[in-house]
């Protein structure tokens, strides 16, 4: 299989997409377009790749990714629906003296990022509701509310970096990564080691290593890590199970292991995680 270049449909009557995409049509692999997006997650959990950035998602969680950032949203479950509306633009819609007015800096200074962002807390809640308005609106009230929601991501802090200036080579020369990624998922809660992966690509350890590290900027075990402490999350909000339990659950056989390399990447003990997640709500 082969990194997907996706290719977006836009209406003629339209400058812009926004539909909803549900199961069979929500799944799509790890793929990159031409457009901005702006993706809202209705139904289904499961884990992000955006860029280097592996994490869970859930429903009402929205993300911005820009231009060319490969991502994948990925169910936990094949059987699970899943369901999001997604807003799709090219980088030149407004024009690049449309763009240049005081009044838009803060648009312009958005588009020129090579970022991919979850928005947080009351940013994430305006622009849900902007993006669904937009896919029932027709004519000039469209773009209107598409430059309303890239003001206020532009002009608000409320949001998480998931991947910034991640330049990843032609991954359509290359179909190992895709396998790679593939097997992984299928794999990640057993354990794997380099010469297994390896074999996989077709490829001698050190050049795996150096393959894998220059198409995904990490390593192959940290990958593991993320996906492993990913799944960990997502066990952690959404069951009642064991922190202990949960540890085994995801792939690790030491609790010191485990604890350690979960407060690294979420900067939070894992019981302090599902504390969190319960103040949350």
């Amino acid at each position: 299989m082969k990194t997907l270049v996706q290719k977006i449909h836009i209406e003629d009557h339209h400058s812009f997409a926004c539909r909803n995409y549900r199961t069979p049509h929500f799944e799509t692999n790890w793929h990159k377009h031409e457009e901005y997006e702006l993706i809202v997650i209705n139904a289904g959990h499961g884990t992000a790749m955006i860029g280097e950035y592996i994490g869970e998602f859930k429903p009402g969680d929205i993300y911005f990714i820009t231009a060319n950032l490969p991502h994948w949203f990925r169910k936990q479950h094949h059987k699970m629906i899943g369901d999001a509306t997604v807003l799709h633009f090219i980088p030149s819609i407004f024009g690049e003296q449309f763009l240049n007015i005081p009044e838009l800096s803060t648009v312009k200074s958005l588009l020129q990022k090579q970022i991919g962002i979850q928005l947080l807390k009351q940013l994430e809640q305006s622009i849900t509701t902007t993006i669904l308005q937009i896919e029932l609106a027709r004519g000039f009230l469209r773009i209107e509310l598409l430059l309303q929601c890239l003001h206020k991501i532009g002009s608000s802090r409320d949001y998480a970096v998931c991947s910034q200036d991640f330049e990843p080579v032609n991954l359509l020369l290359n179909p190992a990564i895709e396998q790679i990624i593939v097997y992984s998922f299928k794999n990640y809660l057993n354990p794997i080691t380099l010469p297994q992966i390896a074999a996989i690509a077709d490829m001698s350890i050190p050049t795996f290593c150096r393959f894998f590290k220059k198409n995904i900027k990490k390593t192959y075990f940290d990958f593991l890590q993320d996906l492993r402490i990913s799944h960990a999350c997502k066990l952690l909000t959404s069951t009642d199970k064991p922190v202990m339990g949960i540890c085994y659950e995801s792939g690790y056989n030491s609790w010191a292991h485990f604890s350690k390399q979960f407060k690294k990447i979420k900067k939070a003990t894992p019981s302090e995680y599902r504390a969190q997640f319960i103040k949350a709500e």
